[in-house]
């Protein structure tokens, strides 16, 4: 009688283990798929995001021009290269609140519940939500920079400029709009109702955009609040793409945000994107745990 020899079984493959950083980066451009292809499905969220800062362009051009004072002069046309920038700032900051309201529906609805049962990294959902946010505002930044020309915007009034100097000038309005929308994040993720955080992320957004110098030379106001609107990232943006449009209106202000808009525009971006995106995966880590 034969025997057959023992063989131990093979163990099992041990799986590679995952780069987590090449994981986080595939997870959050799969979030960021899954809200782009929700955008061309419901095409009124662009729509209505584009219709509010046209008609901020037209109502601004037409009944403040030519009634405020840009330097020395009250000239329309002045005035409309001087009013671009802020509206341009204006816009991609006031995407917050559609952040805000949109990571308040997916926690409502409990969306998020069924994120956490895939095999994804926690911060990837927000950070795919801010991708997908920040495309829809390229887009409407796009449309608003053809409207502002159709009124007559014309980049290179004042000073020369060329279109490198204007890409960079929208980059630094791209940055300055995917920052605010971690703020819109941390709001999003710190209220009950998608109605809480539709208010909550635009009424802090007021003051931040008119204590500026978005709308009005901030030479003009009183000194204690001309200081808040020159240390205002808001206004630190505005001006650095004024100066890359080569638009008038630049501001005479000493503050060093003022004498290094387009530094002090990369440095508030990227703290308030650090901070901010750091608060949010916190509380979200909190709030699904």
């Amino acid at each position: 009688m034969s025997t057959v020899p023992h063989t131990a079984p093979e163990a099992a493959p041990v799986p590679a283990r995952r780069n987590p950083i090449g994981q986080s980066i595939r997870d959050s451009l799969v979030i960021t798929q899954r809200n782009l292809i929700r955008m061309t499905r419901i095409p009124e969220m662009v729509l209505f995001g584009v219709i509010q800062p046209v008609m901020f362009v037209v109502l601004f051009t037409y009944v403040f021009g030519g009634s405020l004072k840009i330097g020395n002069t009250t000239d329309a046309d002045v005035y409309k290269n001087f009013l671009m920038a802020g509206i341009f700032a204006q816009t991609v900051t006031f995407a917050t609140a559609g952040s805000s309201a949109g990571i308040a529906d997916d926690m409502h609805k409990g969306l998020v519940d069924r994120f956490r049962s895939l095999p994804m990294t926690r911060g990837a959902v927000l950070t795919g939500r801010t991708l997908a946010d920040l495309v829809q505002t390229a887009i409407t930044l796009l449309v608003l920079a053809v409207v502002a020309l159709i009124v007559g915007w014309r980049p290179g009034s004042a000073e020369p400029t060329d279109a490198g100097k204007i890409l960079a000038g929208f980059g630094l309005l791209l940055l300055l709009g995917y920052a605010f929308t971690w703020i819109g994040a941390l709001i999003g993720l710190s209220v009950r109702t998608p109605e809480a955080a539709t208010s909550g992320g635009i009424i802090w957004l007021f003051p931040v955009t008119f204590i500026s110098n978005a709308f009005v030379d901030s030479g003009q106001m009183t000194p204690w609040l001309r200081h808040i609107a020159d240390w205002n990232p808001f206004s630190a943006t505005v001006q650095a793409c004024r100066q890359l449009f080569g638009d008038p209106g630049l501001s005479q202000s000493g503050a060093w945000p003022m004498q290094h808009p387009v530094w002090a525009s990369l440095i508030y971006s990227v703290l308030i994107v650090a901070v901010f995106r750091t608060l949010a995966v916190r509380t979200y880590r909190s709030a699904t745990a």
